[in-house]
């Protein structure tokens, strides 16, 4: 019988860093770790945006991409995609996140970015729960993206880039306001759904949506007058 390789139980003390957990996994030769992190999960338009990244050094001030200025989050974006060793994203359109479901969209989502990535992870650290199906050992971290590094990036590219498609929606659809709130459920954006109506880019399954009962749904080339 062939034995299964089992690597000894690792430590992570609280004071070990932001660099803690991939330090720990490769000295017990699972490295490269890859992070992943989603943006857009809470949106009730736009799509669902993730990321795997596996960082190549160390990049002082990551944190919690929410816990971060916009131009903070552009410039940690910019060296994320300079120096990581490997970057994956994947972009769910709203369609698919009413066919499927947001949670089912959100895991398939992780296994695609993680099977994207060009260097075939060791370990890989998924933010806010265990991810099935993925090609190496993982573990679902709660608010991951606040204590490893490598989830930090993640939620970073994630981030930037939906924020960067929810502007460009914005061009499309004016009159909801995309460009400030970014597809939430804010108090202008339900007032504008409740005026308007939704667009084919809203998330047609969201109950913020369904209760707007306002108008017919926009044409895809059809623009408002203005922002909210």
């Amino acid at each position: 019988m062939t034995a299964v390789f089992r690597p000894r139980p690792s430590v992570v003390r609280r004071d070990s860093g932001f660099y803690g957990y991939e330090r720990a996994l490769e000295r017990r030769g699972l490295g490269p770790v890859a992070g992943v992190d989603e943006a857009g999960r809470g949106a009730c338009a736009g799509p669902l945006v993730v990321a795997a990244v596996v960082l190549g050094v160390r990049i002082d001030g990551l944190d919690d991409s929410k816990l971060l200025t916009a131009s903070r989050r552009e410039s940690l974006h910019e060296r994320i995609t300079a120096t990581a060793r490997a970057v994956a994203v994947v972009v769910i359109p709203p369609a698919e996140i009413d066919s499927r479901g947001l949670h089912r969209s959100n895991i398939e989502g992780m296994r695609r970015a993680v099977a994207r990535l060009p260097c075939d992870p060791g370990y890989v650290l998924t933010d806010g729960f265990p991810v099935p199906g993925l090609p190496a050992p993982s573990l679902g971290m709660w608010k991951g993206d606040r204590v490893a590094a490598c989830v930090a990036a993640a939620s970073i590219v994630a981030k930037v880039t939906r924020d960067e498609m929810m502007i460009a929606l914005h061009e499309r659809h004016p009159r909801y306001g995309f460009a400030v709130h970014k597809g939430y459920g804010t108090a202008d954006h339900r007032r504008a759904l409740r005026t308007y109506g939704p667009c084919p880019d809203h998330r047609f399954s969201f109950s913020t949506v369904a209760r707007s009962g306002a108008g017919e749904v926009m044409g895809e080339n059809e623009v408002g007058a203005g922002t909210v």
